[in-house]
């Protein structure tokens, strides 16, 4: 589509709303900008952008617009567009609004592939996804690529977009919100990862969810590929055609195989586990995809393999926050679903207890599914936010404590905990009920577990 003098509406104004509006002012495009919310950040946004001479429209002002079937308007308008951020649901007044009004509605992510210049290696799935995208930029760099990373990690599609012509490849973390309201998106490599109960709250089922990320694959051509588990089920996918590259810690048939202490390609040797700075299976899964990204676009294998073993995992992912008196505390934020969970615990060693700090938001999900593990490896569970009571009923058996506050989350850890135990954040669910994100629920984990006693911190 070309932009240039067309009418476009912004639904949202976070960071992706923002980029999507200069991008399409930088081509020319009329801009609005309506966002339900109103708060002290938005309206700092807003001031800036009505100083360029742009539409902003926020909190109930943003539902006044006149916006009828009969008329098709919005404030006198008719739009020829409407770019839907990903932090805004389809199900809301506004969007319903725009859906109503017949104004044809796409993503940020399908807007900024309208202006991409290089191939997309687009990466997916319940688990894994910022720190496989990082691991494959940081392959493909070592082996003399030009690339970047954007898109769900942080640095939106529409922001990066720019720099795309001086790139041999962009990689993308993209989310099934930002996959939802995607059409002609192409990706030249497809990474799944893998797929948990995720986002109830948003999606009536699994399968709905699941529906959403597939999408991933659409548009793919024989000459693409995609990466994917061994065990990768396709059901639901009418056809595909692109070619396939595989990884497992389970099947050595896999092109990419974890054998619990080294990865090898095609029954070769790549690296041992213990040359890279990550543990356990679900990053040796991360690595694996990244490397498969890596042949997918015609690197040498061994060409990524010092890079992948340099590679520190970022912040909130099983950072170690310290270890004071034998005991060990790790802050796993980011773990937002069972399954990261799940992972978190098995990473542990075993001759460790755990005591587990667990609990947030309310995402239809039930804790129930992962209580044999809980009993098998945590010595306490200390639970907090809107799902604390419902998990304490669910994980009958474990001793757990009901806490208001993260402050009194560390407290009462480490009134309990002894030499040779694990303090671990992995809450399991989102952050939303208490926090802004997990990035504020992890710093103030951290900020409480460095305040509890005077130590000298090596990590």
């Amino acid at each position: 589509m070309n932009y240039s003098g067309k009418k476009i509406l912004i639904l949202g104004l976070g960071r992706s709303g923002l980029a999507a509006t200069r991008l399409l002012q930088q081509v020319g495009a009329i801009v609005t900008v309506a966002d339900s919310g109103n708060s002290e950040a938005l309206q700092q946004r807003a001031e800036m952008l009505r100083g360029e001479g742009v539409r902003v429209f926020l909190g109930e002002e943003s539902l006044s617009f006149s916006l009828q079937p009969a008329t098709c308007n919005l404030q006198s308008v008719r739009y020829d567009r409407a770019i839907l951020s990903p932090g805004i649901e389809p199900t809301s007044p506004l969007v319903q609004q725009v859906i109503a009004c017949g104004v044809p509605l796409v993503g940020e992510l399908e807007l900024a592939y309208d202006f991409c210049k290089c191939p997309i290696v687009a990466i997916t799935g319940t688990n894994g996804k910022t720190t496989t995208t990082e691991l494959t930029v940081a392959a493909l760099l070592g082996a003399g690529l030009k690339t970047m990373a954007c898109g769900n990690i942080g640095l939106p599609f529409s922001e990066a977009v720019v720099k795309s012509a001086e790139l041999d490849v962009i990689v993308i973390e993209v989310s099934s919100f930002q996959l939802e309201t995607t059409d002609r998106f192409h990706a030249h490599v497809a990474v799944w990862l893998n797929l948990s109960p995720n986002h109830l709250d948003r999606y009536a089922s699994l399968a709905e969810y699941r529906e959403a990320k597939l999408r991933i694959f659409r548009n793919q051509q024989s000459n693409d590929i995609i990466v994917v588990p061994k065990n990768f089920d396709n059901e639901g996918l009418p056809s595909l055609i692109a070619k396939k590259m595989t990884f497992s810690s389970l099947d050595a048939s896999a092109d990419f195989f974890f054998d619990g202490e080294s990865i090898s390609y095609r029954r070769e040797t790549l690296l041992e586990m213990i040359q890279t700075k990550l543990r356990g299976a679900h990053n040796a899964e991360n690595m694996m995809a990244a490397l498969a990204v890596g042949v997918a676009l015609n690197v040498v294998p061994q060409k990524m393999v010092n890079a992948i073993s340099q590679y520190r995992s970022l912040p909130h992912r099983c950072e170690v926050v310290m270890e004071q008196e034998g005991v060990l505390w790790i802050n796993d934020s980011k773990s937002t679903t069972l399954d990261a969970m799940e992972k978190a615990l098995q990473s542990i060693e075993k001759k460790r207890r755990i005591i587990l700090i667990a609990g947030g938001k309310n995402k239809g999900s039930s804790f129930s599914s992962i209580l044999p593990l809980v009993q098998e490896r945590v010595k306490e569970a200390i639970l907090l936010g809107e799902m604390k009571g419902s998990i304490a009923e669910s994980w009958h058996g474990v001793v757990s404590h009901q806490v208001h506050s993260m402050e009194e989350a560390v407290q009462v850890a480490a009134a309990h905990a002894e030499p040779k135990d694990v303090v671990l954040l992995s809450p399991g669910t989102s952050s939303y009920d208490m926090f802004k994100n997990y990035e504020e629920r992890g710093n103030q984990f951290k900020k409480a577990v460095l305040q509890l006693i005077p130590f000298t911190n090596d990590f």
